[in-house]
């Protein structure tokens, strides 16, 4: 029906009315729509058997209408994989639920490609409630499976970078510390080093070695960083303190040699200075004499026979590196049976026990008078075991460096 006027009464359209042309024109665009839609529609009677299916599902199969219609189920059109699980999950589902929505499977397209796609059917209900047929929906989900199969190569990739890193990162730690401390008469000895992170070198080091002079040196520091720049700077620190010694163990003179060499080198100033504790044992009948000289290192703690726990001294020197002309103190101490000297790095100092607290250094001194009296390698297994049991919470690298005179000494 149509108007011509604002008066006119209603008369049937003519073909050449606007209104006629408009809905002939929306019938044709709404069976079209069904046939040649971005996405393949189908209804099939409840036992599968396909009744209709647009042109653009039967194009993506390659296969003519006649073909389908009345002759195969929807389960005819999926991959092997794709039939079973339409016969053990789709389809029970679905008269389960009465709709399945976005399940991903795969078309067998007549020249034996496979076609992703994602199928989404609902049930066709009569005014009694009884299923009269399915209608289903298909997506082309190709583009969809190329992104996610690329996705899946690139995380697969970066996973294998992430171990190459990280191996590459654990050689490169190895070649900075003692493949193993070495035999001392008289002496326990143990060491143990705890990576933060596996993928980045850490700036703590040490070393145990012997002098000319049948004395022991050692050392332990902390590279500020971590990384490439700072494996540098570790390297340098080690081979400089061993050459130091050999000239001159005397440990303040040690320590100035090492701050002259990192001012000589043009370093990274992120990673030029770094914190020093260097040591000489004279073991001998009655424990272990140790003088020890620091520059900007949390003092170490000994662990006495009698139960008791202290530390090393009191004041240290300054940071190796930061200054030219760099002040550092020595200390003496004695070892007697069943004493123990443990050297750590700040990982262990100020490590952090959760967002908001920090394991410091009174904490470790308790901590390592309840482990008293204990061996070099009860104090490493027990700080170990503490260190553990931070978790993820621990940030920064530990290295520990323990000397104790046996028990059986006396």
């Amino acid at each position: 029906m149509c108007r011509t006027g604002p008066d006119a009464v209603e008369e049937p359209c003519s073909a050449d009315c606007p209104d006629a042309r408009f809905s002939a024109l929306l019938e044709d665009s709404m069976e079209d729509l069904y046939e040649y839609a971005p996405c393949g529609y189908l209804s099939t009677l409840l036992d599968g058997t396909i009744a209709k299916i647009n042109a653009t599902l039967l194009g993506w199969l390659g296969l003519e209408r006649a073909q389908v219609v009345g002759v195969r189920r929807f389960a005819d059109l999926l991959t092997v994989g794709g039939r079973l699980y339409h016969e053990t999950h789709f389809a029970p589902l679905l008269r389960m639920q009465g709709e399945i929505n976005g399940v991903a499977l795969e078309l067998a397209a007549a020249d034996g490609r496979r076609l992703p796609v994602l199928v989404t059917s609902t049930l066709k209900t009569g005014t009694d409630g009884e299923p009269l047929l399915i209608r289903t929906t298909v997506v082309d989900a190709s583009e969809r499976r190329a992104y996610e199969r690329e996705l899946l190569a690139a995380r697969r990739e970066a996973d294998l970078e992430r171990d190459r890193l990280a191996r590459l990162a654990a050689t490169l730690q190895r070649t900075l510390l003692p493949p193993a401390l070495p035999v001392v008469p008289g002496l326990e000895v143990a060491a143990h080093y705890h990576p933060a992170s596996t993928d980045e070198v850490g700036g703590d080091f040490y070393d145990l070695f012997r002098l000319d002079d049948g004395r022991w040196g050692l050392f332990i520091g902390d590279v500020c960083g971590n990384g490439a720049g700072a494996a540098v700077v570790t390297s340098l620190a080690r081979y400089t303190l061993r050459a130091a010694a050999v000239h001159d163990p005397d440990p303040v003179a040690v320590l100035t040699e090492l701050n002259a060499a990192l001012h000589r080198e043009r370093l990274d100033p992120a990673h030029r200075f770094c914190s020093v504790v260097f040591g000489v044992l004279t073991p001998g009948a009655d424990g272990c004499g140790v003088v020890l000289a620091t520059g900007g290192h949390p003092p170490p703690v000994v662990i006495r026979s009698d139960g008791t726990a202290e530390y090393g001294y009191d004041v240290g020197g300054q940071v190796v590196g930061l200054l030219p002309e760099a002040s550092f103190v020595a200390t003496a101490l004695h070892l007697g049976p069943g004493d123990t000297l443990l050297l750590y790095t700040d990982g262990l100092s100020e490590a952090r026990v959760d967002r908001d607290t920090r394991f410091d250094e009174d904490d470790l001194l308790e901590f390592l008078a309840s482990q008293a009296p204990a061996s070099a390698s009860h104090a490493v297994a027990a700080v170990r075991g503490l260190l553990d049991g931070f978790g993820p919470a621990l940030d920064d690298d530990t290295a520990l460096l323990v000397v104790g005179v046996p028990a059986s000494a006396q």
